[in-house]
């Protein structure tokens, strides 16, 4: 039997992708803001209380520097790139539903 090795590299952009939706945070902030529109920094704070505000300042900074949301009169919402991610964010939702135990949940 002869073995056949290849090389797997994954997608730069794929890669990219998770580095910003895998960091703690991102994908609570995005839901919350897919979800309830636009919001003040105290909103945001106030819907995902386990997370603390110098935390939560730096992952928008994040957001807005990769262009998922932006800043506009004191509010936060998501750009057109943001608004895309929405059926990516309920695909994953239902995956959760489906394969995630409540004891797994903290």
């Amino acid at each position: 039997m002869i073995k056949v090795e290849t090389d797997y590299a994954l997608c730069p952009k794929f890669e990219k992708a998770f580095s910003i939706l895998g960091k703690k945070w991102n994908g609570l902030i995005i839901d919350v803001l897919l979800e309830d529109g636009k919001q003040r920094f105290v909103d945001l704070a106030k819907k995902i209380p386990q997370v603390s505000d110098r935390v939560l300042v730096e992952r928008l900074k994040e957001l807005e520097r990769e262009e998922i949301v932006c800043k506009e009169d004191n509010l936060y919402c998501l750009t057109p790139r943001g608004v895309a991610l929405e059926k990516s964010m309920m695909s994953v939702k239902r995956w959760a539903e489906t394969w995630v135990r409540e004891e797994e949940c903290s």
